[in-house]
């Protein structure tokens, strides 16, 4: 095994997920990391005689390598990296849920402080796509935003819901980077500039994304996964009781190719090949891994893989020699391969002992000893499945029927899904009781979002007496709009909101689309123009209307406009479109919209001015209260004194609840921030390629001069010239 070829036990705690490393004189390295209290420790071991004494940058007390960067506020992201590539050293980006610092370590100053109205949960530093100049880009609150070497805002749009992580990558292989945001909608993006190219859905939040090699990354979930894509097609995954609290991409036992190096909340480390996922490497801390960095730390010409945990333990490790041939657990692995041998061997002689069960229990049916039901179903056994719409459901509500049957008198004793994002967890299990055991199984299925989901289905099938069951397995896909069951036209009263927009292809190719994309007990054909088709909703009752006619002109009628961004995006991608323009109108949702707008937004700033000029004015009285009654105390008027202290008490008890009514009136702030983020994106879903980029533009704009009549027109039209 590796051993660390150094250790370092750091007198401060680390903030889990907040450590980088920066050369922030352009030669030696210095590990930094978010600490408690607002503070950030610089570790310089190299340059031991430099002293700080400044209002932001001190020196770290006993550890005369440590300094401390006081951002006064809960740091919430950090990175290091080259803003201007001119100067060549790097610098130390801090992220707070206000602010955005870019400050120069080496000259001990500000290069840019930002206000970031959706804050800052993830950063990264780094070229995206074409801009010429390095971006810092961070992700809060549904929002991406990019700022360059002097602050300027180059880069601005919207995504689903909050950002958590963030990585730059090469995804389409053109030689630029393209962005890849991970959010608490369970979905990974990836923006080509301010475009979105590619959506990824995953089963929990994504925590962390690295870039691997090539068009190849890594991620990590909130609920103990960790995987590795190659562009939209995932390799492997594992899922762990523990949090992966870091991922990094590392060549550790020296193959050229990088590993994925994961640092866990037990402590534990492991590197995993990214094609296989098997563990090459594991080590431990007594505590849990806060991050994980690569960087020449010694300055000896060998980047060492560099892991900390909270308690401030740091571990260098060199990568393996050659001659270890990418077996970092050779001392083992002899030991692995006879147990896993082993293992296999018990495995059959279990099946072999299996056959020959099953064998007695046929011959002595055939003997005239059983009751007909051998152990062994016949040869042509078959399993069917089928999906229907369940809308007249009782006991339950509408929902998605999964049925499964034999044709034969087998019966199905036991029946394991499994399927992501779909149940509470990612396998049901269906067990009938005694009594009920049967040829046929229904399975009802209720998908919480329109998104199309592989069931992978193992069926246990035998006899009522039989002890060993056959296993069938076989994978079914749940279409992307299963949840709507079709109506007839004419029966229910069209919804006033809609989008409509133009496309060349045949009526035919838009036919096929539906018959892949909904559940419809027969395809849909096409008999006569104007094609009409009507969906009802089995989640809220919500009415669905597709139309087309001669024109290839197609109208969507929902209330929902998520949904109809879902069908836009889904027949744009069938169809091959790369831009579509889209006119729409959906006029309750945008009288929300409006009043959000109008009215909340521009009262709570309005209450946040106004409660911020009182703090500014109480402070005033504070610093005058403070000096009479410390006069009266010199001058022995204990009866001044104390109505000084009693007049401050009461002014800070003030300053108080009004600084719990400022932070509520910020809380509301933001909430209605991120639904007019949303509201941005929605806009942006409704449309595909550069008409998208242009809208989510165009509501900025309108956004930044305060113009909310031009907000509703570019939502509408898709551009405020129409």
């Amino acid at each position: 095994m590796l051993v660390p070829v150094f250790t370092l036990k750091l007198n401060h705690r680390i903030n889990p997920r907040m450590v980088t490393v920066g050369k922030y004189d352009g030669t030696h390295p210095c590990l930094t990391a978010a600490t408690q209290a607002g503070k950030v420790f610089i570790h310089n071991p190299h340059i031991r005689s430099q002293r700080f004494a400044t209002n932001r940058l001190l020196q770290g007390g006993l550890d005369c390598d440590t300094s401390l960067l006081n951002i006064n506020q809960s740091v919430s992201c950090l990175t290091a990296g080259i803003l201007d590539p001119r100067l060549g050293n790097d610098m130390l980006l801090v992220g707070t849920q206000t602010n955005l610092l870019a400050y120069d370590v080496h000259n001990n100053s500000d290069v840019f402080y930002k206000e970031v109205t959706d804050g800052a949960n993830a950063i990264v530093l780094g070229q995206l796509g074409e801009i010429p100049s390095p971006l810092a880009i961070i992700g809060g609150n549904c929002t991406l935003q990019g700022f360059d070497l002097e602050g300027n805002d180059l880069f601005w749009t919207v995504t689903g819901d909050n950002v958590r992580s963030l990585a730059l990558s090469d995804f389409d292989g053109d030689g630029k980077n393209e962005l890849l945001a991970g959010s608490e909608d369970f979905d990974i993006r990836v923006f080509k500039e301010d475009e979105i190219m590619a959506e990824m859905s995953e089963t929990e939040t994504i925590t962390a994304l690295c870039h691997m090699h090539g068009s190849r990354f890594g991620y990590a979930l909130a609920n103990g996964t960790v995987g590795v894509y190659d562009r939209s097609t995932r390799y492997w995954r594992i899922k762990s009781k523990n949090h992966a609290m870091s991922i990094h991409a590392f060549d550790l036992n020296s193959d050229g190719v990088c590993e994925l190096i994961t640092g866990w909340s037990n402590g534990k480390i492991d590197a995993r090949s990214d094609r296989t996922g098997e563990v090459i490497f594991k080590d431990n801390f007594t505590s849990s891994v806060a991050g994980i960095v690569e960087e020449d730390y010694r300055m000896d010409g060998q980047m060492q893989l560099i892991c900390c945990s909270i308690e401030g333990d740091v571990r260098g490790y060199l990568p393996a020699g050659r001659e270890m041939k990418g077996n970092l657990m050779d001392a083992n692995a002899e030991q692995d391969l006879i147990r896993d041998l082993s293992q296999r061997k018990q495995n059959l002689l279990l099946e072999l002992r299996n056959y020959e069960e099953n064998s007695k229990v046929a011959l002595s049916a055939l003997g005239g000893e059983g009751d007909g039901q051998i152990g062994i179903i016949p040869a042509n056994t078959q399993l069917q499945t089928g999906l229907s719409v369940n809308i007249d459901s009782t006991n339950q509500n509408p929902n998605v029927e999964l049925n499964i049957s034999t044709l034969n008198d087998t019966i199905i004793r036991a029946v394991l899904i499994f399927a992501e994002g779909i149940f509470d967890g990612e396998s049901h299990v269906v067990h009938p009781s005694a009594h009920n055991l049967s040829g046929q199984i229904r399975i009802p299925i209720i998908p919480p979002k329109d998104v199309p989901v592989d069931l992978h289905i193992k069926a246990f099938v035998g006899y009522r007496n039989s002890i060993q069951f056959h296993v069938f397995e076989l994978t079914r896909q749940l279409p992307r709009f299963s949840m709507y069951a079709l109506r007839t036209p004419g029966t229910t009263s069209e919804p006033p909101s809609y989008a409509t927009f133009t496309v060349s292809d045949r009526v035919q190719r838009v036919v096929m689309w539906m018959n892949q994309n909904f559940l419809v007990p027969e395809d849909i054909e096409c008999l006569s123009m104007p094609l009409e088709v009507c969906f009802m909703s089995l989640r809220n009752g919500g009415q669905l209307s597709i139309k087309m006619n001669t024109n290839g002109e197609i109208t969507i009628r929902t209330e929902d406009i998520d949904l109809a961004g879902e069908i836009i995006q889904s027949l744009a991608s069938f169809l091959a479109i790369e831009d579509l323009q889209v006119e729409a109108d959906f006029p309750a949702y945008f009288a929300e919209l409006r009043q959000i707008l109008v009215q909340v937004v521009d009262g709570y700033h309005s209450v946040h001015q106004k409660l911020t000029a009182e703090m500014a004015d109480h402070s005033n009285l504070v610093r005058s209260l403070l000096v009479r009654a410390e006069d009266a105390r010199l001058m022995g008027d204990m009866r001044s004194m104390k109505k000084g202290y009693m007049e401050l008490y009461d002014l800070n008890r003030d300053l108080i609840n009004g600084y719990k009514i400022r932070c509520n009136n910020h809380t509301q702030l933001l909430t209605c921030l991120r639904v007019v983020n949303l509201a941005i994106q929605r806009a942006g879903r409704l449309r595909v390629g550069k008409p998208k980029t242009q809208v989510i533009s165009a509501c900025r704009d309108a956004i930044k001069n305060n113009n909310v009549n031009a907000l509703f027109k570019i939502i509408r039209a898709g551009s405020t010239s129409s």
